[in-house]
């Protein structure tokens, strides 16, 4: 019986829209007055029959799944020039992919920090939104390979990403970025190292990007919003996997506040580049993306807010199943071009 309810819900994420509408019609899930978009709801149904809650994974078995889900689930990217780069790290050099469109990317240069809870994603996992995001917006996108937990806990993602920013903009490689013209930008973990490495380059006092774009990012670990708490169960990020992560990242007796790692009690929020924040309201980190563009408006610092009610954590790479990250990604490239182009 239940091999036949993964068959169909199989089935029914590769529906068009409207039938899976009519298939869900008044059993939407909803949290606090967001409602689920119909195809998320058939991707959370889904997700939920096959993964195992009992069942722990090996950190090599987690990363294997999301690099799977993703090649799954998410469209290609289009066909732009991909180049294998080295970058500074922390302790020496660590590899990056490099993505130029049609026009070499004279708009300006994207610094990408991938997603996946610190321990797992890579450079490949976030291949095909690189290059939509390059294409789409005409602009240079670097992808980089931040050291991973639990073999490299906290900082040492933060202390490679604030490297390999300085190299890059000290033209310590092969490619240089004036920070004018370049925006740095991740989701969710992703966007967690990009929010401290603000705060880091602001503590630091060292020139700041044009921009920084935040998709569903992790900015609070004390993970006590109410978004955290009524969607602890949510079947691609519930909260158990979340203190997975975290046990995994980070070492014992961490202070939960730190700004490197709570990048929400930051003191140097003002002054920071305008910021492009995306949050999804099926997903634990909702209330964080919503927290911190708040905060930063309070500092004064100009922030575009994208807010999806029914969509789910992820979602911008699995354009392939849910049409709204293809929607989500255009937005992003809209602000990527304006930003850049002031």
């Amino acid at each position: 019986m239940k091999l036949f309810r993964i068959m169909w819900g199989l089935v029914k994420i590769g529906l068009p829209e409207p039938l899976v509408s009519a298939i869900y019609r008044g059993r939407l899930a909803e949290v606090d007055g967001r409602a689920i978009d119909p195809k998320a709801q058939a991707l959370s149904d889904l997700v939920a029959l096959v993964r195992d809650p009992a069942v722990q994974m090996t950190v090599e078995q987690s990363r294997k799944q999301l690099a799977g889900f993703v090649a799954r689930f998410d469209l290609p990217g289009p066909d732009v020039r991909r180049t294998d780069i080295k970058l500074p790290g922390a302790e020496g050099p660590r590899a990056a992919r490099l993505y130029q469109p049609e026009s070499g990317g004279k708009a300006g240069t994207l610094l990408y920090l991938h997603g996946g809870g610190w321990i797992q994603g890579s450079i490949d996992s976030h291949d095909a939104l690189c290059a939509k995001l390059a294409a789409g917006a005409d602009v240079r996108v670097i992808s980089y390979d931040y050291r991973l937990a639990p073999e490299h806990k906290y900082p040492s993602a933060s202390d490679d990403i604030l490297a390999a920013y300085l190299g890059l903009i000290g033209g310590a490689g092969k490619v240089k970025a004036d920070p004018g013209k370049l925006v740095v930008g991740g989701d969710s973990a992703g966007g967690n190292l990009t929010a401290a490495l603000m705060h880091d380059l602001a503590e630091g006092g060292h020139p700041l990007p044009a921009g920084q774009m935040l998709i569903y990012p992790a900015v609070d670990g004390t993970l006590s919003s109410q978004s955290m708490a009524a969607l602890a169960d949510s079947p691609l990020l519930p909260r158990d996997r979340i203190d997975w992560y975290l046990d995994l990242y980070l070492p014992e007796g961490q202070d939960m506040t730190a700004p490197r790692f709570s990048p929400l009690y930051s003191s140097r929020l003002a002054g920071q580049p305008p910021a492009f924040v995306l949050a999804a309201g099926h997903d634990p980190l909702w209330d964080d993306g919503h927290a911190y563009a708040g905060a930063l408006q309070a500092a004064g610092v100009p922030v575009e807010m994208a807010a999806y009610p029914g969509q789910v954590h992820g979602f911008l790479n699995l354009t392939r199943i849910l049409p709204q990250g293809t929607e989500a990604v255009e937005r992003a490239v809209t602000w990527l071009r304006g930003v850049l182009k002031g």
